[in-house]
């Protein structure tokens, strides 16, 4: 399956469990890997026969930055939600990480693989 790769897409929102967390907007990374059919698209040279990443990334940035989630594991999951929505998506891999949430580590996060439903 033919894969669309949206790297390192950056959002500024409320995550966390600690008070400190939920007081003022964190970095957060937003990797996704959309599965889809895109052997039409690359007959026709028609983005209308694609899946708009920009389109995702904008709904995947705007959530993260509004839904103040707890949990990395949550907000993920919202994401992979969004882009199984999204029509021709059938796979999405979506990896979320808070940049220095643990010391002495570059980030910590999550990444979950969820399919639509037949």
């Amino acid at each position: 399956m033919d894969q669309i790769i949206i790297r390192d897409l950056s959002a500024r929102g409320i995550i966390g469990v600690n008070d400190w967390e939920r007081e003022k907007p964190q970095e957060i990374l937003i990797n996704i890997v959309l599965f889809a059919d895109l052997s039409r698209a690359g007959e026709t040279d028609d983005l209308n026969d694609s899946i708009s990443y920009r389109t995702i990334a904008k709904k995947a940035q705007q959530h993260a930055e509004t839904a103040q989630r707890f949990t990395v594991e949550a907000l993920a999951a919202d994401i992979a939600r969004l882009c199984l929505e999204e029509p021709g998506v059938e796979k999405v891999r979506v990896r979320v990480e808070k940049p220095g949430a643990v010391r002495f580590s570059k980030s910590v996060g999550v990444e979950i693989e969820r399919s639509r439903q037949p």
